[in-house]
């Protein structure tokens, strides 16, 4: 199988869930190409040429941390690849985590995926999916109401002073388009700087305004699913929960969460059952579902991570389950061709 992982930048990537696939895959003995998101190469009337990187054909890889140094490595390997070499084009880069200046980078990876899924390679999660989705905290909203806090999605700062006094004087402000926990505010009754806090959201577009669930205070719980359903592996299931630090009620790694572990809750596994059809129907192959309690309060379907946290609290290596799915959905593309569409197989088992 030759597989090409799109990253934001080889350069900048950190060790987490896309390296750790990509190393799997190696280990099984695949192709496996990096590109950072500027490697495309659109030529009228023929495919779509990729600038790619490999690790060096006689790097010692032991950890999937030996692969990602292998991989920005000066003995790497350039190649240029044209896209309809690759059984599988897997979009892993995160749009909101471009910084100023790389405005040009968020559509792209989704665009040219577009693109080379038109052109009959497995395209992961499914393109035209992603492209729906892209904002997905706006694809969030299209998920049934029971499992969602209350929220309102406005750039209106009257609208949202009017939904913090309809919940009491407490509620969790944060961009529209953003990760990572960045600009997420919790506003409470004693909150004096209001107006600046919703001036300084706006700047990148619209707000979100959800209701304040005090759950939130023992963390929230990562869920990731492939094909719509948790992972199993061992026994034990692909779900890890994120302890906020000291004094701070967001619960992102980034901020310096600490990971634990966590049962599949009834209130979770009925989020899971009402989120799957949507997700399978769409073709998205590989999300994460954040819960808080009985309530879904993110969902990412662009790169869904947290991976890398797994065995510091004794939960397995879920990469070789991922990698078999793939090599299972490449074997259905090439036994039933046109006649399975790539939204289909994104998601069959």
């Amino acid at each position: 199988m030759k597989i090409c992982f799109v990253l934001n930048d080889i350069e900048n990537e950190r060790y987490g869930t896309s390296i750790m696939v990509m190393n799997r895959a190696h280990a099984r003995g695949h192709e496996v190409y990096a590109m950072g998101i500027g490697d495309f190469n659109f030529h009228h009337g023929a495919p779509i040429s990729i600038n790619s990187t490999q690790v060096p054909e006689d790097a010692k890889i032991n950890s999937a941390q030996d692969y990602l140094d292998a991989l920005k490595s000066s003995k790497a390997r350039k190649k240029i690849i044209t896209s309809t070499e690759l059984d599988v084009l897997f979009i892993r880069n995160n749009p909101t985590e471009e910084g100023s200046g790389r405005e040009w980078a968020e559509h792209a990876g989704i665009a040219f995926g577009k693109l080379i899924q038109q052109q009959g390679v497995l395209v992961l999660n499914d393109a035209y999916a992603l492209s729906q989705a892209f904002i997905d905290k706006l694809y969030f909203e299209e998920l049934p109401p029971e499992i969602k806090p209350n929220s309102l999605i406005t750039r209106n700062k009257d609208d949202i002073l009017k939904f913090w006094e309809e919940n009491d004087k407490k509620m969790v402000l944060k961009p529209l388009e953003g990760s990572g926990g960045q600009n997420v505010f919790l506003i409470d009754e004693n909150e004096k700087n209001l107006n600046q806090i919703i001036e300084t959201i706006s700047q990148d577009g619209y707000i979100i305004a959800q209701e304040f669930l005090p759950e939130v205070k023992d963390g929230d719980v990562r869920v990731l699913l492939m094909n719509g359903r948790v992972m199993v592996n061992d026994g034990k299931q692909s779900i890890i929960r994120r302890v906020s630090g000291e004094g701070e009620f967001r619960s992102n790694f980034a901020l310096g969460a600490t990971a634990d572990t966590s049962d599949l809750t009834p209130a979770m596994k009925r989020i899971v059952e009402l989120t799957a059809p949507k997700l399978i129907s769409d073709g998205l192959f590989f999300v994460g579902l954040d819960v808080v309690n009985d309530k879904l309060i993110e969902i990412n379907v662009l790169s869904p991570g947290g991976m890398e946290h797994f065995e510091e609290v004794g939960l397995p290596d879920f990469t070789e389950i991922i990698v078999q799915a793939i090599e299972r959905k490449v074997e259905y593309k090439n036994l039933y061709g046109h006649l399975l569409t790539n939204k289909e197989i994104a998601c069959m088992e």
